[in-house]
């Protein structure tokens, strides 16, 4: 990957970064998605540039943001900017997905379903839901994780999670609705909404397949 110029854009000052810094390195939601707003797009760039796909960039954008949110504790805002920081975890996850992809082709043929990254426009706001989204269904037992992973990230139905785990189907369910629930109660806790698209996407297909 490319050597990347992080200077401070024209019109905002250097203070003003490093307070969004500081504030991500405490936790603070508001500075994550400041961060997002402004770096989102040079994340999304760079891994679509060394990945030739910018569907599975946008996989990549995402995980480089809950990196970075999740990694927070790790990041000293005097060693360098947050920018910079930002660039070299978008090179470790597109080296990753680079490795991933025969992984994925492998287990995709021996399931019998396609290995392509489903189509989606790269907006700012969905991806910075996926990041809090994600962030909550760590949290959740192993099994619920597992079966709304596979619901979210792969658009799986769950007659087909079913198959892929090995679960009988009643328990699928079980574990979707429960998972869901604390997902949900989770978001609403931690950061004041819920990212309806993916929380109501998930409860129509539980409909569906109930």
């Amino acid at each position: 990957m490319e050597a990347v110029a992080v200077d401070v854009p024209t019109g905002e000052t250097a203070e003003e970064w490093e307070g969004i810094a500081h504030g991500l390195v405490r936790g603070d939601e508001q500075s994550l998605a400041a961060a997002y707003r402004r770096w989102g797009t040079l994340v999304h760039g760079l891994a679509s540039r060394a990945l030739g796909d910018p569907r599975e960039a946008e996989d990549v954008t995402q995980q480089v943001f809950l990196a970075a949110w999740r990694g927070r504790g790790g990041y000293r805002p005097e060693r360098g900017p947050l920018a910079a920081w930002l660039v070299g975890i978008t090179r470790h996850k597109t080296a990753d997905a680079l490795a991933a992809r025969a992984r994925r082709a492998e287990v995709a043929a021996a399931v019998g379903v396609s290995a392509a990254v489903p189509v989606a426009d790269f907006r700012q706001d969905d991806v910075l839901d996926r990041v809090l989204v994600a962030q909550e269904l760590a949290k959740l037992p192993d099994a619920q994780y597992q079966v709304l992973r596979l619901t979210f990230y792969g658009d799986f139905p769950q007659s087909q999670i079913a198959a892929l785990t090995g679960l009988p189907l009643g328990t699928v369910k079980s574990h979707s609705r429960r998972g869901l629930a604390t997902l949900r109660a989770g978001l609403a806790g931690s950061f004041g909404r819920v990212p309806a698209a993916r929380t109501a996407s998930e409860e129509e297909r539980t409909k569906t397949d109930a």
